[in-house]
């Protein structure tokens, strides 16, 4: 459901995250160089969209409406005379602030759920008990189509732009919750683990120093794959207008605005679109590039 791909499991994890150091020499290769480019782009535009943008994205000019790309509007105008590059650079913030929150609450949710399924798989009744069930819970909604949870989320919670981030988030965590208990349940398993009780070390330093390392930072190398992830899911969701709601400039709410349009005013469409691909495409590349790095190993 979430697409998150599992790392493979190392019994003899790491004790403490380790020192960057390339794991292949090529590993920044010139589709991540400019994939880092257009994810800079992006921040810039969405801290300073006027920069990039230039035109207020939300002035309406009943006289210019349907404009084709040109000079004074190089992606063309909307319905209500609205410049669409400055509304494609200002929906950029929140496609990328969605990104980023909805991929912390699905993975900060996946992670508390896999270390309490990881530890309590060996940890008496109540432990194995409480295992089986989220086991059970996260089998089911990894095998629900992402859209669907999310849309049930949202049913629950009400439209709007944080309901969507908290519906992204909580469709995507089953996936980070599987990885961390497998990963939770092989560090316990290690002779790292093993030799810490041996020595006596208490649960909770054998938890923070050996077992937590080992789990998150395979985590953070694949959060940044799911911000792409997220970014999509996210315009999806406007795109069905429970997302951001309009006036506001939003990728997905502006593919909706065009489908009326597409035979007359492609534009209106064809620059969001590009948008949410271009920028979903080099956060996933640009997350392909720090995994492959040993910096998260």
């Amino acid at each position: 459901m979430s697409g998150i791909a599992e790392p493979s499991l190392q019994a003899g994890g790491p004790s403490r995250p380790p020192v960057a150091g390339l794991r292949h020499p090529h590993a920044l290769t010139v589709p991540a160089v400019v994939a880092g480019v257009v994810v800079l782009l992006a921040v810039v535009a969405a801290a300073w969209p006027a920069v990039l943008g230039g035109a207020d994205p939300l002035a309406v000019h009943p006289a210019d409406a349907l404009q084709p790309p040109g000079a004074a509007h190089p992606f063309g105008t909307d319905e209500s005379g609205r410049d669409v590059l400055a509304r494609v650079v200002a929906g950029t913030r929140a496609s990328l602030v969605v990104g980023v929150v909805a991929t912390l609450v699905g993975g900060g949710t996946g992670v508390v759920l896999g270390v309490v399924a990881g530890l309590g798989a060996g940890a008496g009744r109540v432990g194995r008990l409480l295992d089986a069930v989220i086991g059970r819970v996260t089998e089911v909604a990894f095998a629900l189509p992402l859209l669907l949870v999310a849309l049930v989320v949202i049913a629950v919670t009400g439209p709007g732009p944080v309901p969507a981030m908290l519906a992204v988030g909580f469709a995507t965590a089953p996936g980070y919750a599987r990885i961390v208990r497998g990963l939770v349940r092989a560090a316990r398993g290690s002779q790292v683990v093993e030799t810490a009780v041996v020595l006596g070390r208490s649960p909770a330093r054998i938890l923070l120093r050996h077992v937590l390392p080992t789990a998150l930072w395979p985590v953070v190398a694949v959060g940044t794959l799911g911000v792409g992830q997220a970014i999509v899911w996210a315009s999806a969701l406007s795109y069905l207008g429970v997302g951001t709601p309009p006036p506001a400039p939003e990728w997905g709410a502006m593919l909706a605005d065009g489908r009326t349009y597409l035979q007359t005013a492609p534009w209106m469409s064809t620059f969001p679109g590009l948008a949410i691909v271009v920028l979903a495409t080099a956060v996933t590349v640009l997350g392909r590039a720090i995994r492959r790095t040993g910096v998260t190993r």
